[in-house]
C-alpha cells in the first residue's frame, strides 16, 4: 500500500499537471518539513521551485533553486522545467509585440527598396527554402510537391537519423531516401537565370564551405566576404562567416556577423545560437544565456541551446564561495545576472532586435566540429569558448554597466546604417524576370498545367507525364527508371512552380486553364464521343473486371477518372465497323495499378446503348450513343408478362441448381449468386437484374448474347432466355 507521503507527492504531481501550481508548491513544502535525506530534499526542493516558477512566483522559486544547489549541484534534468519556464516567459513577453515589429521590418525593408524582404533574408519570400529560410539553392522537389535546398534535406537526414519530414505539410510517408532525389532542373535553371547574383552567392558559399572543411579558413573567409558583397541580405552568409571568424579567434567580428544574422532573420533560432556562442567566446556569459533562452523560445526542441542553457544555469545557481583567488577582485557580474533571473516575471525586452514568429526553424543537432553547411551553421564549432563554470565566473571582471548598454545601442545604430548602405535598391520587380516561354512543358510545349516533378528532377504537366508513362515507365528526358514512381501514382503538383505561375503570369494561366476546362468538358460528355473499350460482352448490374495494359486504354481509363464520370462503353469487336452497334456503359469502382503501368479495373454494368456514330480519339475508339430502355406495358399485357417472368425465373433456378458444385462455386465467386426477383417488375429501365446475370453465365458466344442487349421488350427477352434454357435442358437429357 502507498504511504501517506507517496499519496501526497502523487497529488502534488497531479496538481502540477492540472496547472494548480500553488497547491503543488504547498504540498511539496509540507513534505519537505519532515524529510531529512539530502538527496530527497534536493529533489523535492526542485519540484517546489518548479511549481513556484510556473505559478509566477519566480523570486521565491529562484531562492529555492539556490537552496537546492547548496545541497547538490543541479543537473540538466533538474533544470528542465526552469528552462522551459524561462523560455516560455520570453515567448509570452514578446509575442504580443511581435506583429508590430514584423510590420515595422517590412516597412523598413520597403524603404530600403526591398518590398519582398519578408521571412527570408534573401529578400524574396517566394523563392526561399523553408528549412534554412534563405534563397533556394539547388532546389529538390519532394514527392509531396514542396521544394527545399538539397543540402538542407541532406543535413536533416544526417542530423536527425530518421525519415525526413516535409517542413510544409509535415508528411514523411512519401519521402524515401533523400539521396535519390535530384535537383529540380527547370526550377534550378530558372532561379539561376532570374537571380544571378543570389545564385552566385550560393556557389561562393558552397566553395567557402569546401575550403573550410579542408581547413583553409582564410580562403573560406575570402569566399564569404565576396558572397556577402553581392548578397548582403542573406542571414546564413553572416552566420557562417561568424563561425569562420570564431575559428580565427576574431570574436568581436564573429559577434557582429551573428548580430547581423539575427537582425536579418530575427525569428531564426540558429542565429541566436551563433550569437550566444560568440558572446561566450567573449566571456559575456549572461548575454549568451539570454540568447540561448531566446533560441528556445523560438525553437523549444533545439538540443544545443537547451544543453548550453542547462550548463549556464547550473553554473549560475551554484553557490559562490567566499574564497576568492587573489587575482580576482570582483564578481558582481554574477550578482547582476542573478538579479536579472529573479526578475524574469517582470515584463522586459531581452533583445530589442528580436521578433518571434509562429514558424520555428528546424531542430538543431549537437555540433559537428570544423564544418560549415551549405544551408546553415551545421558545424557549431566553439574555439576557446569560456564556460560559465564556478572558477571562471569568479575570474570575470566586466559588469553590465550603463556604459556597455550605451555601447550596444551605438553598435546597433552602426549595424543599421551598414544594412541601409548595402541594400540600396536590390529588389527589382520580380515580374520583369518572368517569360512564359521559360515555364513551358517540354512535352506539350504549352505552359505548365499541374506541374509535377519526377525523382530525377524533371518537370512536366501531370497529364503529359502520365501519357508518356503509359508507353514506357522511364523519364521522357533522361530515361531514368520510374517504375516505382509509376506504381505509387502519387503525382503531387510542384507547389512552388504552380504558385509562381499563378502569381506572376496569371493571364497566361487563365488561358491555359480555359483550354483544359474545354478539354475536360468534351471528355465528360456521356452522349457524344463516349470512350469505347472493344473487348467482350458486358451487361447491366453485372460485374466486369478488366485487365488494362495497352497505352491507349490506360489513357482512356485515366481520363474517365479525371473527369469524374468514371464511365465508358463496352462493345464487341466488329470486323467491318470496328465494334458492334450495341453495348453497355460500365462504371469504374476501383483500379489497382502495377509497377509496369498495367492495371486491373473493377467495373460494373450500368446502362445499355446503341451506337449512332463510330469515331476515334488518341488511339482508342469513341462513339456518339443513345441509351436504350425497356418499353413498359400495362393491363393484361403486364399480367401476362409477370406470369412469364415467374415461369422463366423458376426454370433458371432449376438450371443453376443442376450445375456441378465446382461450376456453381466458380460462377458465384465471379458474379455472385443469382439475384432475386424484383419487387416491381418494370421498375428498372433495363429489366430484372437476374436476366442479365443469367445471360452472363450461360455458355453462349458473344454474338448470341448481343441480340438480348439490343431488345427493348422484356417479354421478348424472357422468351428468348426460356428458349435457351429449354435447349440446355434438352441437350443435357440427350
Amino acid at each position: 500500500m502507498e504511504t501517506e507521503s507517496e499519496t501526497m507527492l502523487q497529488l502534488a504531481a497531479e496538481a502540477f499537471q492540472l496547472q494548480n501550481f500553488d497547491l503543488a508548491a504547498d504540498i511539496y513544502e509540507c513534505q519537505l518539513a519532515g524529510l531529512r535525506d539530502p538527496g530527497g530534499r534536493c529533489e523535492l526542493m526542485i519540484k517546489r521551485a518548479d511549481a513556484l516558477a510556473f505559478g509566477g512566483k519566480f523570486t521565491e522559486a529562484f531562492a529555492v533553486y539556490r537552496q537546492a544547489s547548496e545541497l547538490e549541484r543541479l543537473r540538466p534534468t533538474h533544470l528542465e522545467n526552469l528552462v522551459q519556464y524561462m523560455s516560455g516567459n520570453i515567448r509570452r513577453q514578446q509575442i504580443g509585440a511581435s506583429h508590430n515589429r514584423c510590420a515595422g521590418r517590412v516597412e523598413a525593408a520597403e524603404a530600403l527598396g526591398c518590398p519582398d524582404f519578408g521571412a527570408t533574408g534573401c529578400g524574396y519570400e517566394d523563392f526561399s527554402c523553408r528549412i534554412c529560410l534563405s534563397f533556394l539553392f539547388e532546389p529538390v522537389t519532394l514527392p509531396c510537391g514542396h521544394c527545399f535546398c538539397k543540402k538542407c534535406l541532406e543535413r536533416e537526414k544526417k542530423e536527425r537519423n530518421q525519415p525526413v519530414i516535409c517542413r510544409e505539410c509535415r508528411d514523411s510517408s512519401r519521402v524515401a531516401d533523400v539521396q535519390s532525389y535530384r535537383v529540380n532542373v527547370v526550377l534550378s535553371n530558372l532561379l539561376a537565370k532570374w537571380f544571378p547574383t543570389l545564385h552566385q552567392a550560393g556557389r561562393l558559399r558552397r566553395e567557402g564551405n569546401g575550403l573550410y572543411a579542408d581547413k583553409k579558413v582564410e580562403a573560406a573567409l575570402e569566399k564569404y566576404d565576396e558572397a556577402i558583397l553581392i548578397a548582403p541580405l542573406d542571414h546564413i552568409l553572416f552566420s557562417n562567416r561568424s563561425q569562420i571568424h570564431s575559428s580565427l579567434k576574431h570574436y568581436e567580428k564573429a559577434l557582429r556577423d551573428a548580430e547581423m544574422a539575427c537582425r536579418l532573420m530575427p525569428h531564426w533560432s540558429k542565429g541566436h545560437v551563433r550569437k550566444a556562442q560568440a558572446l561566450m567566446s567573449l566571456g559575456r556569459t549572461e548575454e549568451a544565456l539570454r540568447e540561448y533562452l531566446l533560441c528556445l523560445s523560438l525553437e523549444p526542441e533545439c538540443r544545443l541551446a537547451k544543453n548550453e542553457a542547462h550548463k549556464l544555469l547550473g553554473d549560475l545557481l551554484a553557490p559562490v564561495t567566499d574564497q576568492v583567488p587573489e587575482q580576482i577582485s570582483d564578481y558582481s557580474n554574477i550578482i547582476s545576472l542573478r538579479a536579472y533571473m529573479k526578475n524574469m516575471n517582470t515584463p522586459s525586452q531581452p533583445n530589442s532586435q528580436t521578433s518571434l514568429s509562429s514558424q520555428s526553424s528546424p531542430a538543431s543537432a549537437p555540433p559537428a566540429l570544423n564544418r560549415l553547411d551549405d544551408s546553415d551553421v551545421k558545424g557549431q564549432e566553439k574555439p576557446e569558448v569560456r564556460r560559465l563554470d564556478h572558477s571562471l565566473l569568479l575570474k570575470r571582471k566586466r559588469t553590465c554597466t550603463e556604459v556597455e548598454v550605451e555601447g550596444a545601442r551605438q553598435q546597433r545604430k552602426r549595424s543599421k546604417s551598414e544594412l541601409e548602405e548595402v541594400t540600396g535598391s536590390m529588389s527589382p520587380d520580380v515580374r520583369d524576370f518572368f517569360d512564359p516561354a521559360d515555364l513551358e512543358c517540354s512535352l506539350c510545349m504549352r505552359l505548365f498545367y499541374e506541374p509535377v516533378t519526377t525523382p530525377c528532377g524533371h518537370t512536366f504537366c501531370l497529364r503529359c507525364l502520365e501519357r508518356c508513362l503509359d508507353h514506357n515507365p522511364k523519364c521522357p528526358l533522361c530515361k531514368a527508371e520510374l517504375s516505382e514512381y509509376l506504381v505509387k501514382r502519387q503525382y503531387c503538383k510542384t507547389v512552388l512552380m504552380e504558385n509562381l505561375i499563378s502569381k506572376y503570369i496569371p493571364t497566361e494561366l487563365t488561358e491555359r486553364q480555359k483550354i483544359h476546362q474545354e478539354e475536360v468538358a468534351e471528355l465528360s460528355n456521356l452522349n457524344n464521343n463516349v470512350p469505347i473499350f472493344v473487348c467482350t460482352m458486358a451487361f447491366p448490374t453485372v460485374p466486369c473486371p478488366l485487365h488494362i495494359f495497352e497505352p491507349c486504354y490506360r489513357l482512356m481509363i485515366r481520363r474517365c477518372m479525371e473527369t469524374g464520370t468514371n464511365r465508358f462503353g463496352m462493345c464487341l469487336e466488329d470486323n467491318l465497323k470496328g465494334f458492334a452497334d450495341f453495348g453497355c456503359l460500365l462504371e469504374i469502382r476501383d483500379v489497382k495499378f502495377f509497377s509496369d503501368g498495367r492495371s486491373v479495373v473493377d467495373t460494373i454494368g450500368r446502362r445499355r446503348f446503341k451506337v449512332i456514330q463510330h469515331s476515334e480519339r488518341d488511339g482508342y475508339n469513341t462513339a456518339d450513343i443513345e441509351y436504350l430502355e425497356d418499353v413498359k406495358v400495362e393491363g393484361v399485357a403486364e399480367i401476362e408478362l409477370q406470369s412469364l417472368h415467374d415461369t422463366v425465373y423458376d426454370q433458371a433456378l432449376v438450371w443453376v441448381n443442376s450445375l456441378k458444385t465446382e461450376q456453381k462455386e466458380r460462377i458465384e465467386g465471379h458474379f455472385g449468386p443469382i439475384p432475386g426477383k424484383d419487387l416491381v417488375l418494370q421498375a428498372s429501365p433495363n429489366g430484372p437484374s437476374w436476366c442479365w446475370w443469367l445471360l452472363a453465365v450461360l455458355p453462349l458466344e458473344g454474338r448470341a448474347q448481343l441480340p438480348f442487349l439490343a431488345l427493348t421488350s422484356l417479354k421478348d427477352r424472357l422468351s428468348g432466355i426460356r428458349k435457351v434454357l429449354l435447349f440446355m435442358a434438352h441437350s443435357r437429357h440427350r
